[in-house]
């Protein structure tokens, strides 16, 4: 074979390849920047949970990006498809991994990212989330406080399975 024609079809594949991989980036729908921690079992760059001893809460999302200006943001992924607005649970897992992020590193995370399916929300990380994320927290503890478990806001068996106070719970499906 002639090696002027094996480099043009060496060039070829590597365009091609190039132009796939750009695709691929576009549909994720993650901003451009670089993932610095996947929690996942193939690459596991942060072994510990991110940690607030003053709150007492330990959290790991799924992916760090840290953005071209050197911000990091977290990533939540969910295999749902994406709903008209994110779920306000969704939003305080995220909330939490940003208020966690922000200890750990010193730097508050303008915001953090929530990819479902086939869209990524971007939330923005505001004083009132924080606010609202707190007030959460505190609930949660003075609901642990008294060892009773929270009032049924549904009625879905499915979301009575993954709950964490299903083993105390008297509202159960």
């Amino acid at each position: 074979m002639n090696p002027w024609l094996l480099i043009l079809l060496l060039a070829l594949l590597a365009a091609l390849l190039f132009i796939w991989s750009e695709q691929q980036k576009r549909r994720t729908g993650l901003p451009q920047g670089k993932v610095i921690y996947a929690d996942s079992d193939q690459w596991q760059a942060l072994t510990e949970p991110l940690y607030d001893p003053q709150l007492k809460l330990t959290g790991k999302p799924d992916y760090i990006l840290r953005l071209q200006d050197g911000t990091r943001v977290p990533v939540e992924v969910k295999s749902t498809f994406a709903p008209a607005q994110p779920y306000a649970n969704h939003i305080m897992q995220l909330a939490a991994y940003c208020l966690l992020l922000e200890r750990e590193s010193g730097q508050r995370p303008p915001y953090g990212l929530l990819r479902y399916r086939q869209q990524t929300f971007q939330v923005d990380y505001t004083p009132a989330l924080e606010l609202a994320l707190r007030a959460l927290i505190s609930e949660i503890r003075e609901v642990e406080r008294q060892g009773e478990a929270p009032a049924r806001s549904h009625a879905e068996a499915s979301r009575c399975r993954g709950c964490g106070y299903r083993d105390i719970c008297d509202q159960r499906l």
